[in-house]
C-alpha cells in the first residue's frame, strides 16, 4: 500500500513537473542537435576558413594585429588565434558588456583580410542563443534554461522509477517494442515514451549535469567538489607588475615561444594585454575539434615571466582528474570527446530526448480525455 502510494505521489512529480518545462526541455533539445555539427558545416560551407599552404612563415601577431584593428576599431582585441597551415588565423574582437564577439579572418601568410563576421548574427549563433538563453535576455535566459535542465535531471530519475517493473513479466514490455496487429496508437505512445527514455537515460543524464556545470555555478562548484577538485572555477588573469623597462614586441616572443615549445599544436592563441597590468595569455591546443587538452600559459607582459594560477585553466600537465573531468564537460557535452561519432551519437541521442516531450504530452492528453490504456 505504502508502494502504491509513494508511486502515486512520484507519478504526480513526474507529470506536472514534465508538462511545465516539457516545452523547453524540447526546444534545448531540438536546437543541440542542429548545433551539433556546426563546425563541419562551417568549415564545408565558408571557404575563407581555409588558405594555400605556403613554404614561408606566419605574419606575426602584432602584424596581425595592426591589420585587423583598422577592421573593427575601437574594440577590444580579446586573441590572436593561428590555426595551422592550411586554416586561416583569427583576430577575435570579444567583450562582455557591452556584449559584442567579431572575427577577422586572415590570411596567416600574408595578412589578407578575407572574412569579417560578427557572431551574434547567423543561423549558428540563433540557434545557439536559443539552446543556452531560449532568445531572451542573456541573465533571464541562462537561469530559465538551467532551470528547465535541472527539472529535466528530475524528470529522468522520477520517469526511471515509473519505469522499473514489478516483475519479469511486465519487464518483458518495458524493454523492447513488441506491437502487435490492431495495437492502438495510445499504448504505442506510451511504449514509445517508456522505451525511449530507458535507453537514452544514461546519456540524458550526462548531458543534463555538463549542461547544468554551466547553467548554475553552485552546481558546479558543488560537482567539482564532489570530484575532488581543489582549483578556483573563477578564470582571472594573473597581474603584470608595472616596470619601467619593458621587452621589445612581448606579444611577437610569446607567439614565437609558443610556436617552438608546441610544434605540433593544431592551434595557438596569443591574448595581447587589456591593460598596462594585464598579464599576456597564451594556449596551445594539441587536438582538432576538442578542447579538453589545451594547455593554458601566462606571462608577464614586461619581462616575460612566466605566471602561475589557482584556477582551473592552466597547465594541463598538472591537471588532476577532478580538473580533466571539469575540462572535458564542453566535448562530453557535444559528443566531440569521441569525434565525429560522438557528435552523431550525441545528435541522434537529442532528438530521442526532444521526443519524451511530445510522447509524455500525448499519454498525459490521452488520460485526461479518460482514455483506456492498459499498461
Amino acid at each position: 500500500m505504502k508502494n502504491n502510494t509513494l508511486k502515486k505521489a512520484i507519478l504526480k512529480i513526474h507529470l506536472w513537473l514534465g508538462l511545465s518545462s516539457g516545452i523547453l526541455v524540447f526546444i534545448i533539445a531540438i536546437t543541440g542537435s542542429l548545433y551539433a555539427f556546426q563546425e563541419e558545416i562551417q568549415d564545408y560551407t565558408d571557404e575563407y576558413r581555409f588558405v594555400i599552404k605556403q613554404e614561408k612563415p606566419f605574419l606575426f601577431p602584432t602584424q596581425l594585429e595592426e591589420i585587423a584593428r583598422k577592421e573593427i576599431p575601437n574594440k577590444v582585441l580579446h586573441a590572436i588565434k593561428y590555426n595551422g597551415s592550411t586554416k586561416s588565423a583569427e583576430a577575435i574582437f570579444f567583450h562582455y558588456e557591452p556584449s559584442y564577439h567579431y572575427i577577422v579572418y586572415l590570411n596567416p601568410y600574408t595578412g589578407e583580410v578575407l572574412e569579417k563576421t560578427n557572431m551574434e548574427d547567423g543561423f549558428f549563433n540563433f540557434i545557439l542563443d536559443g539552446h543556452f538563453y531560449l532568445w531572451l535576455p542573456h541573465e533571464i535566459g541562462q537561469t530559465i534554461t538551467a532551470s528547465a535542465t535541472l527539472v529535466f535531471l528530475i524528470l529522468l530519475i522520477t520517469g526511471f522509477i515509473l519505469w522499473y517493473p514489478k516483475n519479469k513479466n511486465a519487464a518483458k514490455q518495458r524493454f523492447w517494442f513488441k506491437w502487435k496487429k490492431g495495437l492502438k496508437w495510445k499504448r504505442k505512445n506510451y511504449d514509445l515514451h517508456n522505451i525511449t527514455g530507458l535507453y537514452v537515460l544514461i546519456i540524458a543524464i550526462i548531458f543534463a549535469i555538463t549542461g547544468l556545470v554551466w547553467g548554475f555555478q553552485w552546481f558546479a562548484n558543488s560537482y567539482y567538489t564532489v570530484l575532488g577538485g581543489e582549483k578556483s572555477l573563477v578564470y582571472e588573469d594573473p597581474i603584470s607588475t608595472i616596470k619601467s623597462k619593458t621587452v621589445d614586441k612581448p606579444l611577437d616572443q610569446i607567439w614565437t615561444l609558443m610556436q617552438n615549445e608546441y610544434p605540433e599544436a593544431k592551434s595557438i592563441e596569443v591574448h595581447p594585454p587589456e591593460s598596462a597590468s594585464s598579464s599576456i595569455a597564451a594556449n596551445a591546443n594539441p587536438e582538432e575539434g576538442t578542447y579538453w587538452k589545451i594547455d593554458y600559459r601566462y606571462f608577464d607582459q614586461y619581462d616575460l615571466e612566466e605566471q602561475k594560477v589557482e584556477h582551473l585553466y592552466g597547465r594541463y600537465k598538472e591537471a588532476k582528474i577532478a580538473d580533466k573531468l571539469m575540462l572535458l564537460n564542453y566535448d562530453i557535452h557535444t559528443g566531440a570527446v569521441f569525434g565525429i561519432a560522438g557528435k552523431i551519437f550525441a545528435f541522434l541521442i537529442s532528438l530521442l530526448i526532444a521526443s519524451l516531450p511530445i510522447t509524455g504530452f500525448y499519454i498525459w492528453w490521452g488520460r485526461n480525455r479518460k482514455s483506456k490504456v492498459k499498461i
